[in-house]
């Protein structure tokens, strides 16, 4: 059994890297002395396994904790770092690590100290900039925050990245599983989770504090919410008869968001001279991919409602086009941080 686990944390910790290589292989030349910029490439895998091991915690599968480690270290938010300081992405990178011993910590009697670990990420990302001010570095602008405006970048995250927004949330088909992890998270009253997500939330839309740019405290919120994505996914390859309302809604909010991005697509095609035409074709694209994730959830619903616990093809149906979502995604946030 612990030779299997140790397997499937390799074969994670492998794939993790070679697709950060091959996201930042067109950029190496392009980073000079004295390399910080590799940063990159070790930030992104080392975040998504940091997620993948942290994640085990919750969710008992594999593909669940694989797909929860992917979305973190290779999601919009840690991506879109890089057009900060390199030490930025490598911050975030540490935000899971850090979490291991409120995680994995004492048990017994002594379980309640794992209360006070749960601080230490944000203690040390205080520390972090306390520090990297000390030495007149700024990874990130200390003003920047996060605005209503930019929300709406979690459902359109490529023309966020277009319009070189901030990036936060995740992909689309992953949407799909995070809407289900949060109907678990609710039934299973699992409050300290939300609390977690929710207070670094609260502190990215406030004014800069202890000189820590309010921007990198999402960076626990999207841990947060890559877990309960993975979770999510566990739970719709092992659902029931009795699940399928929760499976049937999400298929129903996938739809309804690949019509709101058909209508704002339509909005950018009336803009004078052509001028949105560019943004229509990535809302068009965005639609696309809803649709292919309200597809998905709709025919795991009837396997779900016909009672077929086919297990190769509940996982095929949700891993390949999230996959590809992920594969296709990743590629065009990092093309469009990096001019080098």
């Amino acid at each position: 059994m612990r030779n299997m686990r140790y397997t499937k944390f390799a074969v994670a910790a492998a794939i993790y890297a070679v697709f950060a290589v091959y996201l930042y292989r067109h950029y190496f030349k392009g980073f000079g002395a004295p390399r910080l910029q590799d940063l990159f490439v070790i930030s992104a895998p080392l975040a998504s396994l940091g997620c993948y091991v942290l994640s085990r915690r919750w969710v008992a599968g594999f593909a669940g904790s694989f797909f929860a480690g992917s979305l973190y270290g290779f999601g919009p938010f840690a991506l879109g770092l890089a057009k900060f300081h390199p030490t930025a992405g490598f911050l975030a990178a540490a935000v899971p690590w850090m979490f291991w011993p409120a995680a994995f910590g004492p048990k017994g009697r002594w379980q309640f100290l794992r209360v006070p670990f749960s601080v230490l990420p944000f203690l040390a990302i205080v520390l972090f900039f306390q520090l990297a001010a000390h030495v007149r570095l700024y990874p990130i602008p200390i003003q920047l925050k996060l605005h209503v405006a930019d929300v709406a970048g979690f459902f359109a995250p490529l023309v966020a990245a277009k319009r070189q927004m901030t990036l936060l949330g995740f992909y689309h088909i992953p949407l799909a599983a995070l809407i289900v992890g949060f109907f678990v998270l609710v039934a299973a009253r699992r409050f300290k989770i939300m609390a977690v997500f929710a207070v670094p939330t609260i502190l990215a839309f406030c004014d800069s504090m202890f000189s820590v740019s309010p921007i990198v405290w999402l960076a626990i919120s999207m841990l947060c919410g890559s877990i309960v994505a993975g979770a999510g996914m566990q739970a719709l390859m092992c659902a029931g008869p009795a699940d399928r309302k929760w499976i049937l809604s999400a298929s129903v909010v996938m739809g309804i968001l690949a019509i709101a991005t058909l209508l704002s697509a339509t909005k950018c095609f009336q803009v004078f001279a052509g001028l949105g035409s560019g943004y229509a074709v990535l809302l068009i694209h965005t639609a696309k991919v809803y649709i292919l994730g309200a597809i998905a959830t709709a025919i795991l619903y009837f396997l779900v409602r016909a009672k077929l616990r086919i297990h190769p093809v509940r996982l095929l149906v949700l891993c390949a086009p999230m996959t590809l979502d992920i594969f296709f995604s990743a590629r065009f946030v990092i093309d469009r941080i990096l001019f080098l």
